[in-house]
């Protein structure tokens, strides 16, 4: 057979997640309770929305997707997360109501990322954050819809952490060398992404997540996962494998077009309830309690 080569990171990364197979604990078990702790607040579940940017209106209805998204958040209480947009977008999020996160790309207008993350305070964010994973583009510092990004130094990345009180979150760390600087500098959380494959043959969150869990021993810092993210059981394997809850993404977005609110709400409750199944079918009654001790890979 003639062996192609597999350049693309998303199918790398599902490819790895499906090898990772779990097995049954069910004498003794309970029914699991998937609530959990974030930054103090207790939510519903340890699935998170995307930090999506720029979605617009479907189907002629009268809000935004990321609107609807929102509202779907606030009314599932769980921990929302919005990105790329301007601050009259950013209001109308903040007026739905959502615990929400707002994660900031890296401008090379440094005015222009304080500005954004100063007015999301001021309007009652519940975090806020940067998305590093867009410095670079193949041409040299990356271009996002007509903005220049620039370089964030480690100095640049604590001064935004310094000049707010909010919690603050990095987006795209894949290392546990990035891990451990944000953790440095005093970040709260990371995101542990490789943003839809930006990078060829960038390795699956999941595989490098327990090297950062390890990395992060002791340290104050939350850890979120996404890429790829579209069950319970993907969620389920995230966390056994060290994060502390997962961010579905693109496949939240059928459900979001076709139903809006009550969609997403659907698809949320569906990725909920099957972690519940699998936490119960494995012996934790908490996602606390949650580890790789069920887990197996599955080699081919």
């Amino acid at each position: 057979m003639e062996y192609t080569r597999l350049s693309d990171a998303n199918i790398i990364t599902a490819k790895y997640m499906d090898s990772i197979l779990i097995k049954e604990r069910l004498i003794d078990s309970v029914v699991a309770d998937t609530k959990t702790e974030f930054f103090g607040e207790n939510f519903d579940m340890p699935i998170f929305t995307p930090a999506f940017s720029h979605l617009g209106k479907y189907n002629g209805r009268e809000f935004t997707g990321l609107e609807e998204y929102s509202v779907a958040a606030k009314n599932k209480n769980i921990l929302n997360f919005v990105g790329m947009m301007e601050n009259d977008m950013f209001s109308k999020i903040a007026a739905t109501g959502a615990k929400t996160v707002r994660i900031v790309k890296p401008y090379a207008d440094n005015g222009k990322v304080r500005d954004q993350m100063q007015y999301a305070e001021r309007v009652g964010a519940f975090g806020i954050g940067m998305d590093i994973d867009h410095i670079f583009g193949n041409t040299g510092l990356d271009i996002v819809i007509g903005e220049q990004m620039a370089v964030q130094t480690t100095d640049m990345l604590a001064s935004y952490i310094e000049s707010s009180k909010l919690p603050f979150v990095v987006k795209g760390v894949l290392s546990a060398d990035d891990a451990v600087k944000c953790a440095e500098i005093g970040a709260k959380a990371i995101i542990v992404s490789h943003h839809h494959g930006r990078l060829p043959y960038a390795v699956p969150p999941m595989m490098v997540l327990p090297e950062i869990k390890e990395a992060l021993e002791g340290k104050d810092v939350k850890i979120i996962v996404d890429c790829g993210i579209g069950s319970g059981a993907d969620v389920y394997k995230a966390i056994a494998l060290g994060a502390d809850a997962a961010a579905v993404g693109r496949s939240m977005l059928p459900s979001l077009e076709k139903e809006g609110v009550a969609g997403v709400e659907k698809f949320l409750q569906s990725v909920s309830d099957e972690l519940r199944f699998i936490m119960s079918c494995t012996g934790f009654a908490k996602v606390s309690d949650i580890d790789d001790s069920c887990l197996y890979q599955y080699l081919t």
